[in-house]
């Protein structure tokens, strides 16, 4: 599988977050600044406060997800064989079968990748998450337990 492309993905869609974050920064100011008649206004001052710390929170939101593209961008991620940050790893439940692809990244947990021409789902996760603590510098047949559930790491590349 195309590293490479997974992140290309990760990219667009940590971008799109940014979109939405300075989208909604630029509502809040303009319904803070025009959205009530001056003596509306000082009536509810609470909202008017309310506003502009949602809007500092959206650009905080946006500077973050840009600060994201900005590490993610340059990123190769390589083949391993321990899992590390980079690393596609699948694991499965060994006594239901059911299994989970995962992608490593330095940011994006939570995020959904697909797999080359849709083939497939892969959930990003962080070294930070709980399950990334789990996974990280084990190998191939090892098992983990996540969540009081115990999986197989059936694959890492």
């Amino acid at each position: 599988m195309n590293k490479q492309d997974l992140v290309a993905q990760l990219v667009r869609q940590l971008q799109a977050s940014a979109r939405a974050a300075l989208a909604a920064r630029d509502a809040t100011t303009s319904e803070a600044r025009d959205g009530a008649t001056p003596d509306e206004k000082r009536e509810d001052a609470r909202a008017a406060h309310q506003q502009g710390t949602l809007g500092k929170a959206q650009q905080k939101r946006a500077q973050r997800a840009l600060a994201e593209v900005d590490a993610v961008a340059q990123w190769k991620p390589g083949k391993m064989s321990a899992v590390g940050v980079g690393a596609i790893v699948e694991i499965e439940d060994p006594d239901s079968g059911e299994g989970r692809t995962l992608f490593l990244a330095p940011v994006g947990a939570g995020i959904t990748l697909t797999g080359p021409g849709g083939d497939g789902i892969l959930s990003v996760i962080t070294p930070a998450s709980p399950v990334g603590k789990a996974v990280l510098g084990r190998k191939e047949g090892e098992l983990v337990e996540i969540s009081d559930r115990e999986w197989q790491i059936s694959y890492v590349g």
